[in-house]
């Protein structure tokens, strides 16, 4: 302990600055993002914007696959023009976009405020990265970048939770407190913050921003060409196809699925802290459930990685990841919110045993003289798994999970109803519709529809996924690494 701290007490200014930033800038968009589906989703007359399970997917497929690719430009337009300008034009960008965001209703108009957000989030991160890299050093990395970590899960618990409360008056507060906080963090960037090593770079010859991007250009080839690292990172798309739909695709399966009465029921003080009312019943929401992941993340993190420690990294990313699959699995079997709190703890321990690990991975294969090269390429399959799990969260959900897709299937089926009269009705006007015709309660509604349709069925396909990655992980290491080990 006394170690410990020792190094905490050593960290510079700078570095409590940049970990503040990332606590503020994850608030903002974990708050924003953890209601997203919910929000984009959600009827109209509810406060939503009404929009189908397949243009959500395409949005936050879209989106957040852009906000993992332009970190490795922007951390050349960070070197070029300076941490401190780059800051206060992300933060600038962001209080904009974010409040906007909240504003528009129209599909086209969201979808580019929230491409604005991603703009704004790719140009801070490696600035934030930089900074923490920069003032840590070999004594004290591991303790430097485990508080940030530790920050970025901070962020995101608090994000959500508040959302959570203020979309009870509206959601545009959702919105105008990432907007809010966002713009705090122009306070530090303005009268605090100071790029480290600045004078010494300011001292030497600057490259020309042209330069920067061609230096960008023949990274990006020497990256390309190496095939192993370019098949593991392939490899990788699949767990985080899986791991991206705990954020977009369980918030609302959870919404229109999961009885969370159960919970709210429990325990007084869960009704207090976490639950809320609706329409006389008292529930969970899907965020505050999801919230659960960071929760975990900030109390075990460290267990987990000191049990894993002596493990192999790719032993520990096939493990976390099957653990993880299990987890996403188990979501599609119960409508019993307890159940799904279960799966949701399974899945954070097995990303806190493969997520860290698979950077540590990535450094390990590398060529030692282009280890930080590599490691500026690592959120590529993040970036692929993103695009490609919100294109089939999107289409999968629509085509077999949605409830009122459903709903309209069941009375089509069952000859009570044409399916173009049904689609002239708003979701509260067909669930009604359908329990009258079909002379059942909503609860006898949704466990109906569940039971002749199996909506939970989506779930299997991301822990197919996952599997999947598992044992092309397991060739990977079986055949290409270790027989050039051999060789």
């Amino acid at each position: 302990m006394s170690e410990f701290t020792t190094v905490v007490k050593r960290l510079p200014k700078t570095f409590w600055v940049a970990n503040v930033m990332e606590l503020f800038e994850r608030w903002a968009y974990y708050g924003m993002f953890g209601v997203l589906s919910i929000y984009l989703t959600s009827p109209i007359a509810d406060g939503g914007l009404g929009f189908s399970q397949e243009q959500r997917g395409v949005m936050q497929g879209v989106v957040t696959a852009v906000m993992y690719l332009l970190p490795i430009f922007g951390g050349a337009i960070a070197d070029h023009f300076g941490f401190r300008k780059v800051l206060l034009a992300a933060f600038s960008i962001l209080t904009v976009s974010y409040y906007l965001m909240g504003q528009f209703t129209s599909y086209p108009a969201v979808f580019a405020m929230f491409l604005l957000v991603a703009v704004g989030a790719a140009i801070f991160k490696p600035v934030i990265v930089g900074t923490v890299a920069k003032t840590t050093d070999k004594t004290s990395a591991a303790i430097g970048f485990g508080l940030f970590y530790m920050m970025v899960n901070i962020g995101g618990f608090l994000g959500p939770f508040i959302a959570s409360k203020l979309r009870d008056i509206s959601w545009n507060y959702v919105f105008i407190m990432a907007s809010v906080v966002i713009a705090i963090n122009l306070i530090p960037t303005i009268f605090i913050y100071k790029e480290p090593g600045r004078e010494e770079k300011d001292a030497k010859k600057k490259q020309s921003f042209g330069e920067s991007m061609k230096e960008i250009a023949t990274n990006t080839a020497t990256v390309l060409k190496d095939t192993k690292f370019m098949i593991f990172l392939l490899i990788m798309v699949g767990f985080w196809t899986m791991f991206i739909q705990i954020f977009i695709t369980l918030p609302v399966f959870i919404q229109q699925w999961v009885d969370t009465t159960v919970i709210y029921d429990s325990a007084h003080w869960i009704a207090a802290i976490f639950g809320v009312v609706e329409e006389g019943k008292g529930i969970i929401r899907p965020e505050m459930i999801l919230n659960l992941d960071a929760g975990a993340i900030i109390i075990f993190q460290m267990v987990v990685s000191y049990l894993v420690m002596k493990v192999k990294p790719l032993n520990s990313i096939i493990s976390g990841i099957i653990i993880a699959a299990i987890g996403v699995g188990l979501t599609g079997f119960f409508m019993n919110g307890w159940y799904i709190i279960v799966a949701l703890l399974i899945f954070a321990i097995g990303e806190m045993a493969s997520s860290p690990r698979s950077q540590e991975y990535i450094g390990m294969i590398a060529p030692p003289d282009k280890v930080g090269l590599y490691m500026g390429y690592s959120f590529l399959p993040v970036a692929g798994g993103n695009l490609l799990g919100g294109i089939l969260s999107g289409s999968f959900y629509g085509a077999w999970a949605d409830k009122y897709t459903l709903i309209k299937q069941a009375l089509v089926e069952k000859n009570l109803a044409v399916l173009s009269d049904l689609s002239t009705l708003e979701p509260a006007q067909l669930e009604q519709k359908a329990m009258q015709l079909l002379k059942l309660n909503e609860h006898e509604l949704t466990l109906h529809l569940w039971n002749t349709y199996n909506p939970g069925k989506i779930w299997f396909v991301f822990t197919a996924i996952g599997m999947v990655t598992v044992v092309a992980l397991f060739f990977y290491d079986r055949f290409l690494i270790k027989s050039a080990k051999e060789n």
